[in-house]
C-alpha cells in the first residue's frame, strides 16, 4: 500500500487521501461515456428507485450484489481502463471491477455503510476517485461512534484499506448548498 500520505483515521484502519492525483478532463468523458442507470433497490424492506445514477464495470462480466440488486459487469471503457491503472498504482493492488456513481448535486447522498459484500475480497483495499463537485465524506467508528470528516476535492483519490472496512462505516452526507454534479468511482477486487 502506498503510505506516502498521512492516515486520515486515528486508529483501526488506514485511509489515505491523494488530492489532485487525476486529470480534470475525466469528468466530461465519464459523464458522456458510461452506461448510467437509476437503481431499483430494496432498502428497509421497501423498493425504491435512486435519484443517483450508477454503472458497474468488471473484467469478464463479474457480478456484484448490494442492497438487493445484482449487477453484471460491463467491459471496461478506455477511460476506465486508464483510471484502473492509476488506481492500481496508487493502491499497489489489483482491481477487477469499478462501481461508478453519478450524483446530480448535493441532494444526492449515501448513508452509513461499509463495503463488505460477500463478493468483495476482504483483504484488498478500495480506491475511490472523485470528479466534479467537492463533497464532504464522513467516517464513523463502528464501536466508539467517533466521527471523522474529510472534504473530497475534484480529481482526488481516496484509498481505504481492508481494516477500515471492518472497523469504520463511511457516508456521503447530503449537502443541499452543492448545486454541481459529482462522479465517484470505487475500484474493487471481486472474488471469482
Amino acid at each position: 500500500m502506498n503510505n506516502s500520505q498521512d492516515n486520515v483515521l486515528p486508529y483501526e484502519g488506514g485511509v489515505f487521501y491523494f488530492p489532485k492525483a487525476l486529470s480534470a478532463d475525466y469528468f466530461d468523458k465519464l459523464s458522456r461515456s458510461l452506461d448510467w442507470k437509476a437503481e431499483e433497490l430494496i432498502m428497509f424492506g421497501k423498493k425504491i428507485i435512486t435519484r443517483r445514477l450508477s454503472a458497474w464495470y468488471s473484467d469478464g462480466g463479474l457480478s456484484y450484489t448490494y442492497a438487493g440488486l445484482r449487477r453484471n459487469g460491463l467491459p471496461f471503457s478506455a477511460e476506465l481502463q486508464e483510471l484502473k491503472s492509476i488506481a492500481e498504482e496508487l493502491a499497489e493492488a489489483d482491481f477487477n471491477s469499478v462501481l461508478a456513481n453519478y450524483y446530480h448535486d448535493g441532494a444526492d447522498g449515501m448513508g452509513w455503510h461499509t463495503d463488505a459484500e460477500k463478493e468483495l475480497d476482504p483483504n484488498t483495499p478500495i480506491l475511490s476517485m472523485s470528479f466534479g463537485a467537492a463533497r464532504r465524506f464522513s467516517f464513523r467508528h463502528k464501536a466508539t461512534k467517533e466521527r471523522m470528516d474529510l472534504m473530497l476535492e475534484s480529481e482526488s483519490a481516496l484509498l481505504m484499506d481492508a481494516a477500515s472496512q471492518r472497523h469504520w462505516q463511511h457516508s456521503l452526507p447530503k449537502a443541499l448548498k452543492v448545486k454541481e454534479p459529482r462522479i465517484n468511482l470505487t475500484f474493487r477486487q471481486i472474488l471469482y
